[in-house]
């Protein structure tokens, strides 16, 4: 992260015990352990809300488009049923002189292809 090298370290390690001493290192050191984990904590309370927040954006986002695909959806259903509703009135607006014609023609072509041929008479018979 920070590229430092261990010969880097090492001349860290020793400025610090020349100008702290051996004395006081181990209280230098757990204090900086002390902080570093103040920062630690500080850094992930952060970033797990930061990772809330985006989230929460994504549900909102997510419950729009959601909205968007029902009101579509309701939009369509309400149109075929009226498209349906529709229908039947006009189906029902026919006079029913036009169907029963339409039906007498069907079954009177059914019995025209149904009925078989006659026979034709024998030559000798008149």
């Amino acid at each position: 992260m920070f590229d430092i090298s261990w010969s880097e370290l090492l001349i860290l390690g020793v400025v610090t015990l020349v100008f702290v001493g051996p004395k006081e290192l181990p209280a230098l050191m757990r204090t900086l352990g002390k902080y570093a984990g103040v920062v630690r904590r500080h850094a992930n309370e952060f970033k797990s809300q930061f990772d809330a927040a985006m989230r929460e954006a994504e549900l909102e986002s997510m419950r729009e488009e959601v909205e968007k695909m029902q009101t579509s959806i309701n939009s369509e259903v309400m149109r075929a049923t009226t498209d349906i509703d529709d229908a039947h009135k006009l189906a029902r607006i026919e006079p029913p002189s036009i169907v029963n014609t339409i039906a007498s023609e069907k079954s009177s072509d059914r019995t025209k292809t149904l009925a078989p041929p006659m026979p034709a008479p024998p030559h000798g018979e008149t």
